[in-house]
């Protein structure tokens, strides 16, 4: 598979498994996998596979067939990319009827679905729909956020949240998990309060890390924060497109004095919901303002305007406004920052985004998991197709791993001298008559 699934920016949120963990605290492709084999030991590909029992191939069955109707009904383009499905069909449908687990189960459905070549199309297994739906409740976690990297099989430790058994144990970002407990990484493995786990890690020397941890409760991240320790700046970090960020933005936005900038942090953002992109745009841009068009299976155009939920507002703000984006920005946390760059109303400081844009939606499946289908096409309002495309920033600042372990932000850094210099520059200009 690829480390462009799961991201969807219309249903509930993405499964992705940029964030999805059971040790993890969060993400999500859209919340939606599998993992990578031992440093030492076989691959996945490797694993002998037993005839399921009947019970389990039924459902099998019923899964596989789930998703492949949905593509063939509901994709956004009925061409599907030029992919013959029915050959799809016949292709992977023996390999998942003779799936003995849900990781080999998925990675065959998975592996179909990557006939699309596009960022939102995944399944994910019942394990990460649970952890997703649980993300920001009290639970057992190790404490690292994984991001998967283009080789599917590649997990890297994004975040280590502090205080968790995965700091104490020495785990450090930019490290790579290839096993838990002898058994390949993936979306499909769960960890229990207090029972240990054997790690192994490569770090970025190429050496490896065999360490063991025992998974703790401990309370779930905020998705949406507020720091105002710097004078004369907000920073709103965004973790990801959940319900009521709109509400959230629009109460951190009330009363703030004109003199101070904000900077909307969304990197290593994967998405969530479309509404709440909106909402946020609505907070900076005239009400009913066009940003973007999409356009679904039957080619009926949409337009989408700046009309959501911007809490008590009934007015953008006129606040100097700068987005923070990265590699890890994507779709609804990749169409905000475009709008906000198209319309004038913002500086995009940072990476170049990948482009995983396309509107999705979220589909139940049989057994828990979760489909992650798109539905729409996406175009901003000056008519850029971002998908494939990304967001390029006006300030290219990118954060090393080593600066980020240390606690450097050179792009945030960035964007607050953007920010500066643009004040300065505007109070230098001449006021008319």
């Amino acid at each position: 598979m690829s480390a462009r699934r799961f991201l969807s920016i219309s249903s509930v949120l993405s499964l992705s498994l940029l964030l999805a963990t059971g040790a993890v605290s969060a993400a999500p492709a859209a919340g939606q996998g599998q993992g990578q084999g031992e440093g030492q030991g076989a691959r996945f590909s490797d694993i002998v596979q037993m005839a399921p029992p009947r019970d389990r191939a039924r459902m099998n069955a019923r899964v596989f067939d789930k998703v492949w109707t949905e593509v063939r009904r509901g994709y956004y383009d009925p061409t599907l990319h030029g992919v013959d499905w029915e050959a799809a069909r016949a292709r992977f449908r023996p390999q998942a009827l003779t799936a003995t687990d849900d990781r080999s189960l998925y990675r065959s459905i998975n592996e179909m679905l990557d006939l699309l070549d596009d960022g939102h199309a995944g399944a994910s297994p019942p394990a990460a729909v649970r952890r997703q739906e649980t993300q920001y409740d009290r639970r057992a976690v190790m404490g690292m956020t994984l991001m998967r990297g283009e080789d599917p099989d590649l997990w890297t430790v994004e975040r280590v949240r502090q205080g968790s058994p995965a700091e104490e144990a020495g785990v450090q970002l930019g490290w790579t998990l290839d096993s838990l407990d002898g058994r390949p990484w993936g979306p499909d493995v769960e960890v229990q309060e207090g029972r240990p786990v054997q790690l192994v890690l490569t770090d970025e020397t190429g050496a490896r890390r065999d360490t063991r941890l025992t998974p703790r409760l401990m309370d779930g991240p905020q998705p949406f924060t507020a720091d105002k320790s710097r004078p004369g700046v907000l920073v709103l970090t965004v973790e990801q497109f959940d319900a009521g960020l709109g509400r959230w933005l629009g109460s951190e936005l009330d009363g703030l004095p004109p003199d101070v900038d904000v900077v909307l942090d969304l990197r290593a953002n994967p998405g969530g919901r479309l509404w709440e992109a909106e909402s946020v745009l609505t907070c900076f841009l005239p009400r009913d303002q066009v940003w973007a068009t999409r356009t679904g299976r039957t080619g009926r155009p949409v337009t989408l305007r700046a009309s959501g939920d911007c809490g008590d507002r009934n007015a953008p703000v006129a606040n100097e406004v700068a987005v923070l984006v990265d590699r890890g920005s994507r779709s609804a946390a990749e169409l905000t920052p475009a709008a906000l760059q198209e319309a004038g109303r913002g500086i995009v400081v940072g990476e170049k985004t990948i482009g995983s844009v396309l509107i999705a939606q979220e589909t139940d499946l049989p057994d828990g998991g979760k489909l992650t289908l798109s539905r729409a096409n996406f175009v901003t309002a000056g008519g850029v197709r971002l998908e494939k495309r990304g967001v390029t920033p006006d300030i290219e600042a990118p954060r090393s791993v080593a600066q980020r372990r240390s606690g450097e932000d050179p792009t945030l850094e960035a964007a607050i001298a953007a920010l500066q210099a643009e004040r300065v520059q505007a109070a230098d200009q001449p006021s008319g008559l």
